[in-house]
């Protein structure tokens, strides 16, 4: 198995999965949705009663229930750094809560404003700050504030969507596009480059060439066109991802930390079919 990139980017990532197989490729898919650990906004403390800022009293009331804006907190992407935290279960404080497992922020805004999820201040370590400022939480009108302590915790997909770093996981087989080398010229054939609707072909010295064979989507319209000239198949044995992240983790860590998991819960299978047999 080998992996060739194409994009990575920040958040944005495609990769082609060579000489591997279908039950590899779903493997690898649903690693990434799933397996993936990530730190998310697990539990969330309301001020109740009157806060008081600059000489004045403000209400500790939003226009939303509490559960809204708590299951919103929980959405937003938090900084994750596996070297950094772990599981609280794993962790050496039993699951009490301690820099090794465990984040929290803090809210404190007076109406009228928008809450933001830049309005999240980590406390202890400033490099924790989520980095979409820009998601908007809540409306507060005047006369209105809120004071809020979030912890956020590590976690998986198969527990809740929240602790889902990768989004839009999906692959194809990789397309073979082959023309027929004696036709390639003849015009109903070159017709091809300008009927494909995703660029595949071009026409060079008045032969159609194969441009970018990974935009091919398989409709199979230049097969009709060229009469047979031109044949599209698959190849089972190679696959083109592509993927997004929520941010709290890069590109390159998802799939690094996808191929890490895969790989020790291969080791360990063939460990225990060893001790089996």
């Amino acid at each position: 198995m080998e992996i060739e990139i194409r994009e990575m980017g920040e958040t944005k990532g495609s990769f082609i999965l060579k000489n591997s197989s279908p039950a590899i490729a779903n493997a690898l898919r649903r690693t990434m949705l799933t397996d993936i650990p990530k730190m998310a906004i697990d539990k969330v403390e309301f001020h109740l009663g009157p806060i008081m800022a600059d000489d004045k009293e403000y209400e500790s009331v939003t226009p939303l229930f509490d559960e809204i804006v708590a299951h919103r907190l929980g959405m937003v992407p938090v900084p994750t750094d596996h070297e950094l935290f772990t599981f609280q279960e794993n962790c050496v404080c039993g699951g009490e809560g301690c820099p090794s497992c465990t984040i929290m922020y803090s809210i404190n805004r007076m109406g009228p404003c928008t809450v933001l999820s830049g309005d999240m201040m980590p406390l202890g370590n400033s490099s924790l700050a989520v980095k979409d400022q820009f998601i908007p939480l809540v409306e507060l009108t005047g006369g209105q504030a809120v004071l809020i302590y979030a912890t956020a915790v590590m976690g998986t997909a198969r527990k809740h969507a929240k602790w889902q770093a990768a989004f839009g996981v999906g692959y194809k087989y990789l397309p073979k596009v082959s023309i027929d080398e004696k036709k390639a010229s003849e015009p109903h054939v070159v017709k091809c480059a300008s009927i494909c609707p995703k660029g595949v072909f071009e026409v060079k010295n008045g032969k159609l060439k194969v441009k970018e064979m990974l935009s091919c989507n398989m409709c199979r319209e230049c097969e009709d066109v060229s009469g047979g000239a031109v044949s599209i198949g698959a190849d089972d044995t190679n696959f083109f991802f592509r993927y997004e992240t929520d941010g709290s983790l890069t590109a390159k860590q998802v799939l690094d930390k996808a191929l890490e998991l895969l790989s020790k819960q291969s080791e360990e299978a063939f460990s225990r079919l060893g001790e089996d047999l």
